[in-house]
């Protein structure tokens, strides 16, 4: 009798999709016009600025007025796509191609039900997500629940991509600084208007892969509480680009010789190492705990190629009060075969928070 180890199974696939995608030729690697020059001192220096000097203050976020058109709307619901220009500093507008300046959103939510007796969610983008679809298919379900979904399109995403990058492949090392830096002012502003403007009773974030390392800062740093959900997250991009299955895409030659201008006897383990070092930056157990750490749920996968476990449990140790929920199964197949556990987060998380004082 021939025993077979699923968890084995799915993290082998892992690494199949992996290499398909990231050893194969179809695509240019990550990085491949090297570091970002000036654009990347720019960016570690912004975001070290994310960190306030003192425990639980946080810089207010700023102030947006989408303009919105109705896609469709039946007799229970309403998806609406809007748009507002980006509420990053003019600084870093600056580093910005043009084609991302202006944020898109789409925002599906119940009718007939008053705002305040409503929760609506921020869904944030994973690596490759260039669409509104795979999140709206996620949230979609939860408005049974008087849940709202609202999608924000990433900076380098979708309509948002520069016209030479290919696909999800950023450019420079600086652009996975941008990335994150802007989708952060971003989500707070958006929860900012979803609360004061919309006038919903509680809100939250939330993102798979990449999109949950950008979810779980957004949750750190926003000034008031929010439910935190990081899905088949790390708890630093050092993890997928210089562990996971991602560093076998990433362009290590083209890196090495964009540092060997300055010095000429760069190894490759220099560069690595230089790698770390930059993307340290992202770790987010430097960022502070989050308002109401009882409303994080993490959910990782148990035999995730991409994401090894001690990444997952690194976060639940910083944040005490968060919570760990584990699926069967890699990154891959649990990305595409566990959104119900993904939406039952969501509900948990937010029913852990209190319901703002109606208006009067």
């Amino acid at each position: 009798m021939v025993t077979i180890n699923i968890g084995m199974l799915h993290y082998v696939l892992d690494h199949i999709y992996g290499a398909f995608m990231h050893r194969t030729k179809i695509s240019p690697p990550f990085f491949s016009r090297g570091w970002g020059g000036s654009k990347l001192e720019l960016l570690e220096r912004m975001i070290k600025d994310l960190f306030p000097e003192v425990e639980g203050q946080n810089w207010p976020p700023s102030l947006i007025q989408p303009a919105w058109r109705t896609v469709w709307e039946t007799r229970n619901a309403c998806l609406r796509e809007g748009v507002f220009r980006t509420t990053c500093d003019e600084q870093l507008i600056s580093a910005m191609p043009p084609e991302s300046h202006t944020a898109r959103v789409a925002f599906l939510a119940p009718k007939h039900v008053p705002p305040h007796k409503m929760a609506c969610v921020v869904h944030l983008a994973g690596t490759g997500d260039h669409s509104f679809d795979r999140r709206l298919h996620l949230g979609g379900p939860l408005l049974k629940e008087n849940i709202a979904t609202m999608v924000l399109e990433s900076p380098l995403y979708g309509r948002r991509r520069p016209m030479m990058q290919h696909g999800s492949k950023l450019l420079c090392v600086s652009d996975l600084l941008l990335l994150g830096r802007a989708t952060i002012d971003e989500t707070r502003s958006l929860l900012h208007w979803l609360d004061y403007e919309a006038g919903f009773g509680k809100m939250g974030v939330c993102g798979l892969s990449m999109g949950g390392v950008h979810a779980a800062m957004v949750g750190s740093l926003h000034p008031t509480p929010v439910a935190t959900l990081p899905f088949l997250s790390p708890h630093s991009a050092v993890v997928a680009f210089c562990e996971g299955i991602l560093r076998y895409g990433t362009a290590w030659e083209a890196l090495r010789e964009d540092l060997a201008v300055q010095k000429p006897a760069m190894t490759l383990e220099d560069v690595r190492e230089r790698m770390r070092n930059v993307l340290s930056l992202t770790d987010v157990t430097r960022f502070p705990i989050p308002k109401n750490p009882n409303a994080v749920i993490f959910v990782a996968a148990t035999d995730d190629g991409y994401i090894p476990k001690h990444s997952v449990l690194e976060l639940q140790k910083a944040w005490p009060g968060s919570e760990v929920r584990w699926v069967t199964g890699g990154h891959v197949s649990s990305f595409l075969l566990h959104n119900d556990e993904f939406r039952r987060a969501i509900v948990d998380g937010l029913n852990r928070l209190e319901w703002k004082e109606p208006p009067f």
